[in-house]
């Protein structure tokens, strides 16, 4: 499973690409995004066109750079990204095939394009989506709660809404992501990673929980460790993988169980 870390730190992410990880993402998804996202605690970032070009001199890792969602501004955006050494564009929230179409003509095979599939109209769309040649599709589950007015981030891999998407997708599939063993909160971050070995995952992100981990440790040391486990997890047998599929959806229902009962709390 490729390892890719959301950073624009020069030092950490060669040190972290060096140890194991796939390579970097530079995100500058912003618009539109902190009135969405709301009280969602989520991550959002300030990345800029300049963060992408000292990125690309740091490493030569794979380098993505998340632009956007479709709007009149993505013609820049690509050829910014393009301009400073991306070896893939991530378009988000995607809810057509026609917005896609339109990236992959503004790249015109320059790089890769891969899309976020976190909305339930692009759910609803995978198969025609996946039909594009995509360097890559993502499942968000971040946004997908919201776009769902869910509290409940890990449901769409309880569900069978990842499952689905992931039938439908022959280009390399990534959800979720990932920390250290012995990390992860509400759900424990093994039985996530176990899951996402299940579900066949090509590549997930490193991000908030990952780099806290990671304080005050070598990543020479973390990154392969954390490899080791997923390739542990990968080799085990059908009884095993079925029990920790089982504890993983315990973990997910254990957690909804606290959130609702946090909102039924009087204020």
């Amino acid at each position: 499973m490729d390892l890719l870390l959301f950073t624009v730190d020069p030092a950490w992410g060669r040190d972290v690409v060096a140890a194991g990880a796939a390579g970097i993402v530079v995100d500058w998804e912003r618009r539109g995004k902190h009135r969405r996202q709301a009280g969602a605690g989520t991550q959002i970032n300030a990345d800029t066109l300049e963060d992408l070009v000292r990125m690309r001199a740091a490493t030569d890792g794979r380098l993505l750079c998340r632009i956007n969602a479709a709007g009149p501004w993505t013609a820049r955006e690509v050829a910014d990204a393009v301009a400073a050494g991306a070896d893939e564009v991530l378009l988000p929230m995607v809810r057509t095939a026609e917005e896609v179409d339109r990236a992959l003509d503004l790249v015109a095979g320059r790089c890769g394009l891969g899309i976020l599939v976190e909305t339930q109209d692009a759910v609803d769309r995978v198969a025609e989506l996946a039909r594009r040649p995509l360097s890559r599709i993502y499942v968000g589950l971040n946004d997908l709660r919201i776009d769902r007015r869910s509290q409940e981030l890990f449901r769409p891999l309880v569900d069978g809404t990842v499952d689905a998407v992931r039938a439908a997708v022959g280009m390399p599939f990534g959800v979720g992501g990932l920390t250290l063993p012995g990390g992860g909160f509400p759900v424990p971050g093994m039985l996530l990673a176990a899951e996402l070995v299940r579900v066949r995952t090509d590549f997930t992100f490193l991000r908030r929980s990952f780099t806290a981990d990671m304080a005050g440790r070598d990543p020479a040391v973390e990154v392969p460790r954390l490899l080791a486990a997923l390739a542990d997890l990968s080799g085990a047998d059908a009884g095993t993988a079925a029990e920790r599929r089982a504890g993983f959806v315990a973990a997910v229902e254990a957690a909804a169980a606290v959130d609702g009962l946090r909102v039924a709390q009087p204020a």
